[in-house]
């Protein structure tokens, strides 16, 4: 049963939720939980999980989720996933810590992508969901909120190390999400009444003492200058030591590094870095776009005209041209299964490989002595025989391989010193990408 796994999509924004309360460890699990899942049924609009897997997948059923519960049952935790075979993707993991670990139920769920939850219907429901959970059970702290921006506010540490963090928790309010259900102990420290007359869209007090606070009508608008002004006015009335105009300064600076970016690449790298913004985590992509649209490659040096081409020194051309060619099955037999499109010796082959060299962080995760040794031969013999048979090129060997060239036009090329450029550090596989050799090669062909 496949399902839609969040960590395996493009990377873009989701919808995010924190709960952590607690729950009755000595009573029944099935009666302590029954409330958990009957708001689940009720208010998932449109996400509502359809698998549920322990030791393995099951078809989402109260049978399925006791038996998984049960199998992921040890002396001190139990936890089981929730997930979706359908758009939009779910990943859902309630879990369960028993004395002597500190008493908690909680529950992380994410839902992509953040648009989904465009609706105001559709935000309520979600909101009544946490309701429902946070009256039922004994909440410390709970939050939703865009993945990206909450990634922007260093959550859950806040500026602080590991250690600090999980000794006080949410002690105090470091930051106001869309939702916040803040629970009685953070209450008192804040002070009720200043809780309670928090200017925000929803304000409510829950029976067990807990407030519920929603800042906006709908989450997937959080960014907007009205809802940025509407979080930094609750965040500065809950924390009067704070500045309002700097908390919304910070704010909207969130906002700008998260605003969309037009990419305008350099176009002989655009389907290489498109790849390689891909894989930026979502709340860095922007950024990441910016970046690389300022950014230009170095012009190709590992060339000269053709009239100072050095000429070939080996007795037997037909004998090295073929050693070259065996050098870039090499090549093959090493990205094949990663890289299928090596096969066809291709400038999109070129591409690819650039992209999974990087992907890969290959001059760095690969011993050095390795990469020189075979590795550079194999990349410059490769590249030699895509200018050979795409661009009509034709290799003039030599005794010392870096010398090796590949007479295209009014030019010959260096693949194998540019080989040993490119595999210098990670970015050097950008500044010197095989995809701009080959296309700066054809453009000088004629």
């Amino acid at each position: 049963m496949k399902v839609l796994n969040v960590r395996d999509l493009k990377a873009e924004d989701s919808l995010l939720l924190t709960f952590d309360g607690a729950f009755d460890p000595n009573a029944n699990l099935g009666i302590e939980l029954e409330p958990y899942f009957q708001a689940l049924e009720l208010y998932a609009d449109g996400w509502m999980p359809d698998v549920v897997e322990g030791k393995r997948r099951r078809k989402y059923a109260r049978a399925a989720i006791w038996k998984a519960l049960e199998e992921e049952r040890d002396e001190r935790t139990t936890s089981i996933g929730l997930y979706r075979t359908a758009w939009p993707a779910l990943d859902m993991w309630p879990r369960l810590n028993y004395p002597p670990l500190p008493l908690k139920f909680a529950t992380l769920l994410e839902v992509r992508p953040l648009s989904f939850f465009s609706e105001t219907e559709r935000c309520q429901k979600f909101v009544e969901m946490v309701r429902a959970w946070a009256s039922r059970y004994p909440v410390y702290h709970a939050k939703a909120h865009s993945t990206d921006d909450t990634q922007l506010t260093d959550s859950p540490n806040f500026g602080r190390d590991d250690e600090t963090r999980r000794r006080d928790g949410f002690d105090k309010v470091y930051e106001v999400f869309w939702l916040n259900v803040f629970g009685p102990k953070l209450v008192e420290t804040v002070g009720r009444e200043r809780v309670l007359s928090t200017p925000a869209h929803r304000v409510e007090e829950l029976p067990n003492g807990s407030v519920l606070l929603v800042l906006w009508p709908i989450v997937a608008d959080f960014a907007s200058k009205e809802a940025r002004l509407a979080q930094a006015r609750a965040h500065a009335h809950l924390r009067p030591d704070l500045d309002f105009d700097t908390v919304l300064r910070t704010l909207l600076e969130r906002s700008a590094k998260l605003a969309p970016v037009e990419p305008r690449f350099h176009p002989d790298l655009a389907p290489l870095l498109s790849r390689v913004v891909d894989r930026a985590p979502s709340h860095e992509r922007q950024r990441r776009i910016a970046e690389l649209n300022a950014w230009r490659p170095p012009e190709p040096e590992e060339w000269r005209p053709a009239d100072s081409a050095l000429p070939p020194d080996v007795e037997d051309q037909a004998r090295a041209c073929e050693y070259y060619r065996t050098l870039a099955e090499h090549l093959v037999a090493l990205l094949h299964s990663e890289v299928p499109s090596v096969f066809e010796s291709k400038p999109e082959s070129l591409t690819d490989a650039d992209f999974y060299f990087w992907r890969e962080e290959f001059p760095t995760s690969r011993l050095r002595e390795a990469i020189d040794e075979h590795a550079v031969s194999a990349i410059g013999a490769y590249l030699g025989e895509v200018l050979v048979r795409n661009l009509g090129g034709r290799w003039i060997p030599r005794q010392k391989i870096e010398e090796a060239q590949v007479l295209v036009g009014n030019r010959v090329w260096l693949p194998f010193a540019r080989a040993r450029h490119y595999m210098r550090s990670r970015q050097a596989l950008l500044d010197y990408s095989l995809t701009q050799f080959f296309r700066v090669a054809e453009r000088h062909r004629g």
